[in-house]
């Protein structure tokens, strides 16, 4: 399972180890069910990370400054997305071996689960664990990332800070059961010469049910070893090893900007928690929070100075960890989700839950529901969705409407909505992603044509990865069948 990860650049992704079939697996946390994600976009000087006053400059800054943009913003991006076409398509395949290394894995199909975008090389992921490179300026496959033949890569990660990839990979050499880090310069891939990079944390045990955490936000990376059970913490521009965490009664660690907050086995009716400078470690708070006896606890979140609690049928506490005060969200306002999204920059998250989502504020407040915005997968995670750096829009993958005439009903839509008012404002359908009749008059058949319906909607039909370059303007999806499409005006 792979913890959920930032969109937009910025990252939180926990890698944990893969199960002796070559799937991914993992050890459910015993006090937090969903899976998460966090969402920054900046790096903030975190003096005091509890600090109120830190709280109030955010929240004034983003009164007084970000509503009378807001409908400017919504124009913007109406004219952003407009025309946006089927402009290519990679594939990952590779049957007959073209690479220097012929890959066992490469003999069958399988879906693309992860797409990243970096410079101009396309990175694409699929199941079997199988990663290629393309080149956007050549629309050419560049290389595979697998340098050994039984090597199966389970997630990726780019490093800004040294302008490179890392890879965390299973071996079948080891029964897949440690997970294995690698770093790569992107100049190295651009030269198609990936086996120039070097392995990172070699001397961790990074076996089952032990991670990998990479926090882009802090520039950190935390590891668990379940043999020791013992968590680092290494910087992330130069992978030294900060300090270490030594305690079997920890079950679970969140990162927040600055913080890390500390889960520890539960008693009978409280759990301790501890919060910790993610900078050296240092114990910013510790306390007990009451639990209802004999429930088990559907999460625990951190968000800055807000903890979020939810029992199974109990109502959502917003813990205010500065003053102890507490807001109640009743249990049928507020149902268990299945994952996060934490928007730093705007003070809000968003839920996901039955293929829907919400936008709530730290009141407990339900801030936006999404029109036409019904998610096709319910297995929602942060690789077929996007929230764009501004964190005011997110694209993703959604079924067709009802009253929505498509060729063929199996093919859903890329929908781009805007968090703020919960409207779509834009769409990349069968019916709108390619040239209209006006367009193909005197310039192509009636054959070609519907040759490019059947792209299009073959395109659109079972999306399982999607990523927008916000540079480019250009949104990026795999699906079933390890094909990347590429969409732009």
């Amino acid at each position: 399972m792979e913890g959920f990860g930032g969109s937009g650049g910025s990252r939180n992704r926990r890698i944990t180890m893969a199960s002796s079939t070559g799937r991914g697996g993992s050890r459910p946390p015993p006090l937090c069910g969903g899976r998460r994600r966090v969402v920054a976009t900046k790096k903030r000087g975190w003096s005091n990370p509890l600090s109120v006053n830190n709280t109030v400059k955010k929240l004034q800054r983003r009164e007084i400054s970000s509503k009378p943009n807001r409908a400017s913003a919504i124009t913007k991006s109406l004219h952003r997305f407009r025309n946006f076409r089927l402009t290519e398509r990679y594939d990952i395949h590779d049957p007959v071996g073209q690479c220097s290394l012929v890959l066992p894995l490469l003999m069958k199909r399988a879906k693309v689960i992860e797409i990243v975008v970096v410079h101009d090389i396309v990175f694409a992921l699929a199941s079997s664990g199988v990663c290629a490179a393309f080149s956007r300026d050549t629309n050419k496959r560049i290389c595979f990332l697998n340098i050994y033949p039984d090597e199966v890569i389970r997630s990726l990660f780019y490093n800004k800070n040294n302008d490179s990839l890392i890879t965390v990979s299973v071996y079948a050499s080891n029964n897949f059961s440690s997970l294995k880090c690698r770093s790569i310069r992107i100049e190295y891939i651009q030269r198609g010469k990936p086996d120039e990079g070097f392995p990172l944390f070699e001397t961790e045990s990074l076996k089952w049910p032990g991670f990998v955490e990479f926090d882009d936000v802090n520039e950190k990376v935390l590891t668990y070893s379940a043999q020791d059970s013992i968590y680092k913490v290494f910087d992330l521009k130069n992978y030294t090893l900060l300090y270490s965490i030594a305690d079997k009664h920890v079950e679970e660690i969140k990162i927040s900007p600055g913080i890390m907050l500390l889960i520890f086995s539960r008693g009978q009716s409280h759990v301790p928690l501890k919060i910790l400078s993610i900078e050296d470690g240092t114990v910013l708070k510790d306390f007990n929070h009451l639990l209802h006896r004999n429930k088990k606890v559907d999460f625990i979140e951190q968000f800055n100075e807000k903890l979020l609690v939810k029992q199974d049928n109990e109502n959502l506490q917003i813990l205010d960890v500065r003053n102890a005060e507490v807001k109640e969200v009743g249990s049928t306002e507020f149902m268990t989700p299945s994952a996060f999204i934490f928007l730093y920059e705007n003070q809000l998250f968003l839920t996901f839950r039955n293929q829907t989502v919400s936008v709530w504020n730290f009141r407990g407040e339900l801030v936006t529901s999404f029109e036409d915005h019904v998610l096709s997968h319910p297995d929602c995670n942060t690789n077929n969705i996007y929230i764009t750096s501004d964190q005011d829009l997110i694209v993703s993958f959604c079924k067709a409407a009802d009253n929505q005439q498509f060729t063929d009903r199996r093919a859903g839509s890329i929908n781009i909505s805007n968090i703020w008012t919960g409207k779509c404002i834009a769409k990349i359908n069968s019916s709108n992603a390619i040239s209209s009749k006006e367009e193909e008059e005197g310039s192509a058949s009636s054959r070609s044509r519907q040759i490019e319906v059947n792209m299009v909607e073959e395109a659109l039909e079972d999306i399982t990865a999607l990523y927008f370059d916000e540079d480019r303007n250009e949104i990026y999806t795999g699906n079933s069948n390890g094909l990347v499409h590429v969409w732009s005006n």
